[in-house]
């Protein structure tokens, strides 16, 4: 099976371009906000693609879709682990963007850009390093 990362990269490259938006705008404005709450959305996103491609991933791993779909996402990401395409310290990691993405859920506001916005740097670089090992292990060989 071949998987197709461009999805994904376009989800980092979307949450890059509204982080530097965000940090452009003058503070507690309406633009910073609405830049804000795209990031919340572009954080959500990216973490659903690339947990939907880490599935994907693990069934080349003769992991089962029924059983992977069931799993929970830090169970998911353990696996990731396991087959090479994280290393134990990205998986920790993951693991408090997860937590930090569950808690954004409920918190749009100060709370949200007191540690989200601190998470964000190295969540895109886990992210595109993600990205990268998922394309060159099973992307498209064009």
């Amino acid at each position: 099976m071949t998987l197709n990362t461009d999805h994904l990269k376009r989800c980092i490259s979307t949450l890059e371009s509204s982080l530097a938006l965000y940090q452009k705008a003058e503070p507690n404005s309406i633009d910073q906000e609405v830049f804000r709450n795209a990031i919340v959305k572009g954080y959500e996103l990216t973490q659903e693609t690339a947990f939907k491609l880490i599935k994907r991933a693990l069934k080349d791993y003769g992991h089962g879709g029924k059983k992977l779909d069931a799993t929970p996402i830090k169970e998911l990401l353990r696996l990731a682990a396991t087959h090479g395409l994280m290393t134990v310290e990205e998986v920790e990691r993951w693991f408090a963007y997860r937590d930090n993405r569950n808690n954004t859920a409920h918190d749009y506001g100060e709370g949200f850009a007191k540690e989200t916005l601190t998470l964000l740097p190295g969540f895109i670089a886990d992210a595109k390093t993600l990205e990268a090992v998922l394309h060159a292990r099973l992307g498209s060989k064009e």
